[in-house]
């Protein structure tokens, strides 16, 4: 809801489509095939999907049944999967990790057990072009569709997607590169039952032809601009249900709204009956100007399309009827008109069972695709609701409409702040006073000139396949929206720190790096940005750059500050490869080339409030505690040390005794020098200490042995958010092979 003025949003639930169009097809329960890293020979095992967050994948291995303690996270885009049976046929090694060998002892027989079963994810979710993708990332811009037309099923035409925001698409028609927008472009969603694949009218003997009032060119330019457009592959599949048979015929009457100006219900005919599945119904008038027009004001059916209902079902649901363009007479009666016309209205039994079924009442507040404008999406307003369809009131006209009427299931229906996360202009009531809201941006903006020429910021895209760098956390980077903007360069950008706040780790700590100093003065805006962090608030004020030309730089040097890639986020999408090359680079290496580069922070901003000075005084506190970092803790068995997996540094614990002032830590005798160290050596090494179940977050944050010799008592706690008691043990560790590596290998 929004508390500001006590309104309820509609649940994000009630809206299917858009959720369909976030799932990669991936599914809690399907099986697959992974890469077990722990192991030195890379062998593979296979693992369950416990849940699934966007591209990220909750696996736990075949095993461990309900346990989940080794349960682990993967990024479907970088992970090595493949479906059940790939590493047989691909002569790869199988063989479960360690805690599966200790579980089962047969575990020969759990895996025959498991590549026996049917629930293997599909190839095609794992490779190829389609991996990791949800089915809106796969409607690219340049990617072609057939459009079947809207009053004739058996005829299609190309189109080629050029915008997709969220699943909107923007839809240009083939062969109508020359014509203005208004003739040539369509806004459908990627669901929507017109779209299908290349090919898909020859597979199914449909005719290639224009769609119905857009006849516009010559007959060859057809044929080569569909020829042009099936050439162009999109792997695109769409599980569409079954549609039911209906038993409407040939003039039968009902009631329907017209889909090209959904506000009002009114007479309808059937005027012609294609198959067991679809049927064309004709909105009714008695003027008789356009009876002989087919495609005016008739749409497509099948039993189960919205908006077409029984003859008197206004009339039983208490709402107004508007008789025929043409009516004489005060009061539309369905008797008279039926005796009028001479024809039957169609029975109750043509039509599915009501349902009322749904999340949807009346005053909650949603985003509405504006049928008269469909490139406008505003915020509504539930006025009215009758079964399976409601009536919105939508906010921010020019001029006023008439309520909309939509079926729950409309797919140019969307839930709060989709606007906001797909970077879709929103329009919405302009307030007298203030302008608009921070964090939302309209079209009205751009067409006042608020965001005009170089106060404009363009998109800025998320690239979340870069490196996302020790403060900002990967996952949390992954479901941020493919971009924000365009708009006012001052509410872009602070809308994309604050993402990027909420992203962090810890929140105060990257409000606190990008907080206003004297260094890099950009000569920009002043805004303050806010964080929370462990139940407290935080704030600072941060510069943001206010004209396009500053974007890109202010862009690339927020990201260095970071101490991310410097293509994480900013107005370029990086598409497969990174220019800066930082999917092969380690922690330690953009620690060395941007960490070092970083401005130096002071405690507070000039003329500026912040109350992350707090934060600055609990880091010196920190550095009093230092002396009393090592302390002493039991030796482990040496069992433990016999269990050490192989590959792994030989490690030789050697135990002096210290005081609590600082002496030196427990001896250690490494084998190999920490600098030499792989990933696996130092996920090896924590694993034969107290702290093994912290293990994993080195194994995920792909921490070798420099990055090791780096980490401090701050930097365990702040990027790997550790408790200090767990910290000071971990550090302890750390320290002893510091001072293994000066005494032995730094000489």
């Amino acid at each position: 809801g929004d508390p500001e003025n006590g309104a309820v949003s509609v649940p994000h639930h009630a809206f299917k489509h858009v959720d369909q169009g976030l799932q990669t097809g991936l599914t809690p329960g399907m099986k697959l095939e992974v890469c077990v890293r722990s192991e030195t020979d890379q062998p593979y095992w296979v693992a369950s999907i416990i849940t699934t967050c966007g591209q990220l994948l909750l696996l736990r291995y075949e095993g461990y049944h309900d346990d989940r303690r080794a349960d682990f996270w993967c990024d479907i885009m970088t992970a090595d999967l493949h479906p059940l049976g790939w590493s047989r046929e691909q002569s790869k090694p199988m063989r479960p990790p360690e805690g599966v060998r200790e579980k089962q002892p047969d575990w020969e027989g759990v895996l025959e057990k498991a590549l026996a079963e049917k629930c293997s994810a599909p190839a095609n979710l794992l490779e190829g072009p389609q991996r990791g993708k949800d089915p809106v990332d796969l409607m690219s811009p340049g990617c072609s569709v057939e459009l079947q037309d809207s009053v004739d099923p058996g005829v299609a035409w190309g189109a080629e997607v050029e915008e997709n925001m969220g699943g909107r698409l923007r839809l240009r028609l083939a062969g109508t590169e020359r014509l203005p927008d208004t003739h040539a472009t369509l806004w459908l969603y990627y669901l929507h039952p017109r779209l299908h694949p290349p090919g898909w009218a020859k597979e199914h003997g449909c005719t290639l032809r224009p769609p119905s009032g857009k006849r516009l060119f010559s007959e060859r330019s057809w044929v080569n601009s569909v020829s042009k457009s099936i050439t162009v592959c999109v792997c695109w599949l769409q599980d569409r249900p079954a549609i039911a048979a209906h038993c409407f015929t040939e003039g039968m009457k009902l009631e329907a709204v017209d889909p090209t100006s959904p506000f009002c219900i009114s007479p309808a005919t059937v005027i012609k009956v294609f198959s067991d599945e679809c049927f064309l119904v004709k909105m009714d008038s008695l003027r008789g100007d356009d009876s002989g027009a087919e495609g005016v004001g008739s749409f497509l059916c099948h039993r189960d399309s919205p908006g077409i209902f029984p003859a008197q079902w206004s009339l039983k649901n208490g709402l107004p009827l508007s008789p025929p363009p043409g009516y004489q007479g005060q009061d539309f009666d369905w008797a008279d008109y039926l005796k009028q016309c001479q024809a039957e209205a169609a029975p109750q039994h043509c039509f599915p069972t009501e349902q009322s079924d749904h999340s949807f009442k009346e005053a909650m507040k949603l985003e509405a695709v504006n049928p008269i404008s469909p490139e406008h999406i505003h915020v509504a307003t539930v006025t009215k609701v009758k079964g399976q369809h409601i009536w919105l009131g939508l906010e921010g006209l020019k001029q006023a409409i008439p309520e909309l009427i939509a079926h729950v299931d409309s797919l140019d229906i969307f839930p709060v702040s989709w606007c906001e996360t797909n970077g879709y202009p929103l329009l919405y009531p302009i307030k007298p006073k203030g302008g608009c809201t921070p964090l939302t941006f309209c079209v009205m903006c751009l067409c006042t000139g608020q965001g005009n020429g170089k106060y404009c910021c363009p998109k800025i895209f998320f690239n979340h396949r870069c490196f996302s760098g020790p403060y900002l956390n990967k996952g949390r980077i992954a479901e941020l929206p493919q971009c924000v903007g365009p708009g006012n360069c001052v509410l872009v950008l602070k809308e994309v720190l604050t993402l990027l706040i909420n992203s962090a780790y810890k929140p105060s700590r990257v409000l606190r790096e990008l907080q206003l100093d004297q260094e890099d003065r950009w000569h920009g805006h002043g805004e303050t940005l806010k964080a929370k962090y462990k139940g407290k608030s935080y704030r600072a004020t941060v510069e943001i750059v206010r004209t396009a030309d500053c974007v890109a730089e202010f862009c690339r040097k927020t990201c260095i500050k970071l101490e991310c890639c410097p293509n994480l986020f900013g107005p370029r999408m990086v598409l497969e490869r990174c220019s800066e090359n930082c999917s092969v680079l380690t922690k330690t290496k953009y620690t060395y080339y941007y960490g070092k580069k970083k401005c130096k922070r002071v405690g507070r901003p000039p003329g500026g409030h912040s109350n992350l000075e707090g934060g600055v005084k609990r880091r010196g506190r920190r550095r009093k505690r230092r002396k009393q970092l090592f302390v002493h803790k039991k030796r482990r068995s040496s069992a433990s040390l016999d269990n050490t997996p192989a590959g792994s540094p030989q490690v030789t614990d050697t135990l002096h005794t210290h005081s609590l002032r600082g002496e030196a830590p427990q001896k250690l005798c490494l084998d190999t020098s920490p600098l030499e160290w792989s990933v696996t050596d130092v996920v090896c090494f924590i694993r034969t200490t107290d702290c093994a179940p912290l293990a994993r977050i080195f194994l995920d944050q792909e921490i070798d042995g420099q990055a090791l010799l780096l980490l401090n008592l701050p930097t365990l706690q702040e990027c790997m958010d550790l408790k200090l008691g767990p910290a000071i043990k971990l550090c302890h560790h750390i320290e002893r092979v510091k001072l293994e590596f000066y005494q032995k290998f730094a000489t």
